[in-house]
């Protein structure tokens, strides 16, 4: 399979790349900097440079290939818009119409669960459910307008899936984890009730496996959750990831609505002010790290045949394995 990936530097997408030259694939990324082209020749895999705003090098990359699997994104929680706006929508935009031109034909789409956030709990949610017309935040409205071009795109000579992992973990991860050891390194991270409320969550290569299931499906105009199998909460999640770093979160919590209401001032504040930097907590991260998150992956194991391999023990063990090693 001739393939080309978006985001191949990044967390999913240089798993994706890995696993695709493992199986004898021969794999094109796009490549924005030095950096990138570095990486992605390195992992065995031709660099294409250039960003998703250019049509040139989106074309050159897909020539010739059978199938994109479009991983880039912007993804930031405060004051965003227009980034959002010109990568996760605009970006994709021109991956469609790549493809189009390219005859490519499979395109697969990281999507994210945050499609489906209204700025509460999200319990036991399929794809059944109707996404909500817009989503709470700004980098969720960009991901399901991106996810609404994919999806609308498939037809006789594109076949276009989405696939929609919610918390993205694993070794390599440049958000979640480190994002939560910098606020227990500053002392900044406080449990939202307690943490204890349902948490679904997605190894990143569980999610590279549901990727690659979809692509080979034949299912087309479909989005997917992808999930880890075992369940667990937030607080037995975090305590574990950080854990394997050597640290503890701590006990200090806040009931939701106080924490609902200081993201809110605060943020009033760093726009009163024009304060430089993200808030230490916005309505928009709390939306997806502090309400109970609940997602049924049944359609995903029942017509792509995903299994969702890696254990989370297994997937804490890596993660504790090279910190020791350091």
């Amino acid at each position: 399979m001739n393939t080309f990936v978006t985001g191949g530097s990044g967390f999913v997408g240089a798993n994706l790349i890995q696993r695709l030259v493992s199986s004898g694939h021969r794999v094109r990324a796009l490549a924005r900097s030095k950096n990138a082209r570095d990486a992605i020749f390195h992992m065995g895999a031709e660099p294409v440079e250039g960003d998703l705003a250019d049509m040139k090098a989106l074309c050159a990359g897909m020539s010739g290939c059978d199938t994109v699997f479009h991983c880039a994104a912007a993804m930031e929680f405060w004051n965003e818009e227009r980034l959002h706006e010109q990568v996760n929508v605009e970006g994709t935009r021109n991956v469609v119409q790549a493809c189009k031109e390219e005859g490519v034909s499979c395109l697969v789409f990281i999507s994210a669960a945050a499609v489906v956030s209204t700025g509460g709990p999200i319990r036991a949610l399929g794809e059944n459910d109707q996404m909500p017309m817009w989503p709470f935040g700004a980098y969720a409205q960009s991901k399901a307008a991106a996810e609404r071009l994919v999806l609308s795109a498939n037809g006789k000579d594109l076949r276009t899936v989405a696939v929609r992992p919610p918390a993205i973990w694993g070794l390599g991860d440049r958000h979640f984890l480190p994002e939560i050891v910098a606020a227990v390194q500053s002392r900044q991270f406080l449990w939202v009730n307690g943490g204890r409320y349902p948490y679904d969550t997605c190894h990143v290569r569980n999610v590279c496996e549901g990727t690659l299931l979809a692509s080979e499906s034949g299912a087309g105009g479909q989005a997917y959750f992808l999930t880890d199998t075992e369940k667990t909460t937030f607080r037995e999640f975090v305590t574990d990831l950080l854990a394997t770093q050597g640290m503890a979160p701590g006990r200090l919590s806040v009931p939701r609505a106080v924490a609902w209401t200081s993201a809110a001032f605060l943020e009033a504040l760093w726009r009163l002010l024009r304060l430089k930097g993200r808030p230490p907590i916005t309505r928009a991260l709390l939306s997806l790290i502090g309400m109970p998150i609940e997602l049924s992956d049944a359609k995903a194991r029942t017509e792509l045949g995903y299994a969702g391999r890696v254990s989370r023990s297994s997937g804490l063990e890596e993660l504790r394995h090279v910190f020791r090693e350091r």
